[in-house]
């Protein structure tokens, strides 16, 4: 499926190697999400709003577009906010239920290109992005003060608890929102100097 532009990039994207959790620490330059202005009893109103606002991002005519041949498009994103959602719901489990547990590592890379990603139907990861938004955001909304000290570990090391796992997981569909207005600003623009 191609967009407006008429460009379809099957290149495989270079994976995103950075350690995210910087974004516990500091704003984020690109997207604004500033993780200690963020109160994680809030997440399940947050998660929701976002899911809504992936519903409209992916009806948009150049959602399986990318913008170029370094950047997802709208469709990829959508799909990798899905899995997020997915995979933090398991992860939060784990969180409520053991102490300290380890995750099992998840690479993101790997799964776009496994679940196909640039083929899967906008609707359809629509609907299901929404689903998952909803699940996630009720399984947060069992979360209470008394449980944000609660910890957990990524593969990579890094250590968590329900607080910090919770501004670092906002934070993840935040910026993918800002990533697609980014590339429907980019292909917009090339489409007008052609």
């Amino acid at each position: 499926m191609t967009g407006s532009t008429g460009r379809v990039r099957d290149m495989a994207i270079v994976p995103d190697d950075k350690n995210w959790t910087w974004v516990l620490e500091r704003p984020c330059p690109d997207c604004g999400f500033v993780s200690d202005e963020f109160d994680p009893l809030t997440a399940p109103a947050a998660i929701r709003a976002n899911a809504d606002e992936w519903a409209a991002l992916l009806q948009h005519p150049d959602v399986s577009t990318r913008p170029n041949d370094h950047t997802w498009s709208a469709l990829e994103y959508g799909c990798h906010v899905r899995d997020v959602f997915r995979l933090y719901l398991y992860r939060l489990g784990l969180m409520m239920e053991h102490d300290g547990p380890h995750f099992p590592n998840w690479d993101q890379d790997v799964t776009a290109v496994d679940e196909r990603y640039a083929e899967q139907q906008p609707a359809t990861v629509s609907v299901e992005l929404v689903a998952a938004a909803n699940a996630l955001a009720d399984a947060f909304a069992s979360v209470g003060s008394e449980h944000l000290g609660r910890t957990g570990y990524r593969s990579d090391g890094a250590a968590f608890t329900i607080d910090s796992f919770t501004r670092y997981m906002v934070h993840d569909p935040v910026h993918h929102v800002w990533d697609v207005r980014q590339g429907y600003a980019a292909l917009a623009a090339a489409l007008g100097e052609s």
